[in-house]
């Protein structure tokens, strides 16, 4: 069996956790108070967050994708507030996104060796793991894969290439990632008619024109080709209306292919460094369902903000047991103030203009948020409504309301 070494590897133990429930998220108000969730979005040390999950989970996930740092040893900040789709860097407004600093290789596959153990575990027999890595330490992850999943569980190497400018000028532009595909059983989901693409209009006419093409094999023009192994998706560009401001996000065409090709509605699909949240998104609305974790307050927050726009069922905020969130960290306003009118929450107070997010809970528990109705600050122009209709349900007051601004500060507000 395939197999790698380093000076630090040892044999994980497995860290003791729990989670804590901190919200319920009904986007736009869609099923509250009365609908059970399904989807989790946790905050925490993924490590951490899989061994607590294991207990329910462990040989339940379909499908898993992986984008964990890539060894880079660079800083990715997050552009935040109103410049951050500006061309102009002068009006960009930054923030901590995620480190990729290591001391050495070795610290960087300790830090991995561990987690591709855990989503082994979790992964269903049928299940298939997605680990999405550049040149900076690929290989090594393939030999860690191997020594995990058995060298025969490799169904593919896939290449993702898109362009974009470069300040390379002593080698080729290095344009591509590699995303390794692993099973973890012969018997594997694979939905082939789910992905197939149009032939290229020049192989369409060069089979009508000759019997001879294809050295005699005609495919199912109609039906499309199974993609190659080589694949061709744009990166979120800055001015992309996709565009969260989170670091090295992926373009959810590329999370779509693969989750139509290796799961099924209602499936489970994990992603344990969720980052903007793209394999959350494209979950919910492909009908699977999904857990997303990250250590990033900002990846969760953005992730959050992200799925309620796109039609996201029901879904649960929950953290480490123990840890104290960044929302645990909130205080009361002293400018802002919450008001009613009947079914509608209003904002009274400083304008708004850098606030990123808001929510309401009509009948707080002291203990759950559950959030029943959402503002979100438009991407491009304008600034974040301040008012909120609520679910046509009985509110008993006080209201209570959790206000977030670009910079991940929370307060929250009661009427």
């Amino acid at each position: 069996m395939p197999s790698i070494n380093w000076a630090t590897k040892s044999t994980p133990s497995l860290p003791s956790a729990a989670l804590e429930m901190d919200s319920i998220v009904y986007p736009q108000g869609v099923g509250y108070p009365v609908e059970s969730p399904k989807n989790q979005l946790i905050l925490g040390d993924n490590l951490r967050v899989m061994s607590a999950l294991l207990p329910e989970f462990e040989g339940r996930i379909n499908l898993i994708y992986a984008d964990p740092p890539f060894f880079t040893n660079k800083r990715y900040p997050m552009r935040i507030g109103r410049g951050e789709d500006s061309r102009n860097p002068k009006e960009w407004q930054l923030a901590e996104g995620y480190p990729d600093h290591w001391m050495d290789l070795d610290a960087y596959l300790d830090m991995l060796y561990p987690r591709l153990i855990l989503m082994h575990r979790l992964l269903a027999p049928t299940g298939t793991l997605y680990l999405h890595l550049d040149w900076h330490a690929s290989a090594y992850a393939r030999l860690i894969l191997d020594e995990i999943f058995g060298s025969d569980r490799l169904l593919n190497e896939i290449v993702w290439v898109y362009h974009g400018p470069s300040p390379i000028r002593s080698a080729f532009n290095r344009k591509h990632d590699t995303i390794l595909v692993y099973t973890k059983s012969e018997s594997y989901t694979f939905n082939v008619d789910e992905v197939r693409q149009p032939y290229d209009p020049v192989t369409i006419k060069t089979f009508a024109s000759s019997k001879k093409a294809g050295f005699g094999k005609i495919p199912n023009l109609k039906r499309g080709k199974v993609p190659e192994d080589w694949w061709y998706f744009p990166v979120v560009a800055r001015l992309h209306m996709e565009r969260s401001g989170y670091p090295t996000q992926k373009p959810e065409a590329l999370l779509r292919r693969i989750i139509l090709a290796s799961s099924n509605p209602e499936d489970w699909v994990a992603d344990f460094f969720c980052g903007s949240g793209t394999t959350a998104v494209m979950a919910a609305k492909l009908g699977r369902r999904f857990i997303a974790n990250d250590l990033s307050f900002r990846a969760i927050h953005t992730t959050r903000a992200r799925l309620i726009p796109a039609g996201s069922p029901v879904f649960v905020i929950q953290q480490l047991t123990g840890t104290g969130a960044a929302w645990d960290k909130s205080e009361q306003s002293t400018s802002l103030r919450l008001g009613w009118d009947g079914q509608v929450a209003k904002l009274i107070g400083q304008p708004a203009g850098d606030i990123d997010y808001w929510e309401v809970d009509p009948a707080w528990d002291g203990h759950i948020f559950r959030s029943a109705s959402q503002a979100l600050r438009p991407r491009k122009k304008g600034t974040i409504c301040d008012q909120l209709v609520l679910p046509n349900v009985t509110i008993n007051l006080p209201l209570y309301a959790r206000v977030v601004d670009i910079h991940g500060n929370t307060c929250w507000l009661n009427s």
